[in-house]
Parts: C-alpha cells; structure tokens; sequence
C-alpha cells in the first residue's frame, strides 16, 4: 500500500512538516511514526472536506463561446462537479447539444434547477444580463455562484460569489513582467533613469499596493 512521509509532503509543498502533521491532525489523519500516511486514505479525507466526495450539479448559464468551453471542460467531473444543465436565453440554441448536452432556454432556468437540485451555478453571459441571471439563480435557490461576467454582481447575505475575471489576471502578469524587466535593466547597468521608467525605482512605492508587489487598486 502506497504511504507517503510528512517530510516529502512538506518538502514538495514548500512548508514545514511540523505544521504539515498539524494540520493533517485536524482531518483525523495522524499517519504512523516511521511509515507516514496512507496516500489513499489521505486523498480520501482532502477530498471529503473540500466536499469533493459527494455529487454536485451545476449550471451553466449563457452558452456563448465561453459558456461552451467551460461545458466541454473535462476536469468538472474529475473532481465531484456534474454539469446539470446547459441554459442560454436565445431560442435558436435550445435544444441544440453542447458537449453532448442539449441547451435548455433561459424560461426553464427555474425549473431546471428545483428539478436538479443544483445550488451551484455558473454565470457566463454579457455583463449586461448577469445580475438578472444571478437574482433568478438567488431567487431559485442557488446559493454558490461562478460569475465569469466581466461585472460585480450583488447577491444577499447567505450567497456565495467567486468571480473570475481574465483581464485582471492578465494585468498582474504584466505588471509582474514590466517589473522583471526593470529589475535586469537596474542590474545590466542603466542606472536610476530606466529604474524610474519601468517603475522600479524609488518612486515606484506610489504605484505598488501596501505589501509592495501588486498596484492595490487593478482596474475591473
């Protein structure tokens, strides 16, 4: 049976195995002095507290190319998300399949989830037409939303947003970037004029955010 050490575990993650054994305490899973833990056992009780072990149905709402992607994205059902439904408010997609489900229209969404007991849902419509999406999706009983709507949505207490916005992820790379480039050009020699070009230098701290690494305020 495959067991695996608190000092590989900690090593591979980057931490102290010390803190490693306490926290794996927390789940129940204290391993056996000299042998480590059973890597079977242990996924098992990851798994159950990130409530992977169970069934969750999900919907996605707003079958345009990105709504398509995320439905043909394989790793849902990896790790315990089944896609329940397929929901878009133009007519001429419903009925027609995507990744082997058909599209449902929008009028349904309310049905489709009381009948799939779907608390978790997926927003990927234009931002115009996501906090309507997301008041029906609140209002049918939806408690978890996905939003990949470039827009923040309001939900009431009690609901969960996580909201995924790609441009945003793509300005902290580039900001990552332009200071990379400012830290070779400062040791290749060019002096206090590039540093202060590429946002580097001592004037750089009205640009970086109170931990000095991202701007505190990335645009939307």
């Amino acid at each position: 049976m495959p067991t695996v050490s608190s000092e590989e575990l900690a090593a591979a993650a980057g931490v102290n195995s010390a803190k490693l054994r306490k926290d794996f305490s927390y789940l129940g899973s204290y391993g056996t002095r000299g042998v480590g833990y059973d890597v079977e056992y242990l996924v098992y009780q990851i798994s159950r507290e990130l409530g992977l072990t169970q069934d969750w149905p999900v919907v996605i709402v707003g079958i345009g190319n990105l709504g398509a992607a995320l439905a043909n994205y394989g790793g849902f059902a990896s790790r315990g998300f089944r896609v329940a439904a397929l929901i878009d408010a133009d007519p001429a997609m419903a009925g027609k399949p995507v990744a082997g489900i058909p599209v449902q229209h929008a009028d349904e969404l309310e049905r489709i989830i009381q009948d799939n007991g779907v608390s978790i849902g997926v927003i990927a419509t234009p931002a115009g037409a996501a906090q309507a999406v997301c008041d029906r999706l609140v209002g049918a009983g939806v408690t978890s939303i996905l939003n990949f709507a470039p827009t923040v949505l309001t939900v009431p207490d009690g609901v969960d947003v996580r909201k995924v916005d790609l441009s945003i992820e793509l300005q902290i790379l580039a900001f990552h970037e332009q200071r990379k480039a400012g830290e070779e050009a400062h040791a290749d020699g060019a002096g206090p004029a590039a540093a202060r070009r590429t946002g580097t230098g001592s004037d750089a701290s009205a640009d970086q955010g109170p931990d000095g690494d991202v701007p505190a305020v990335m645009p939307a």
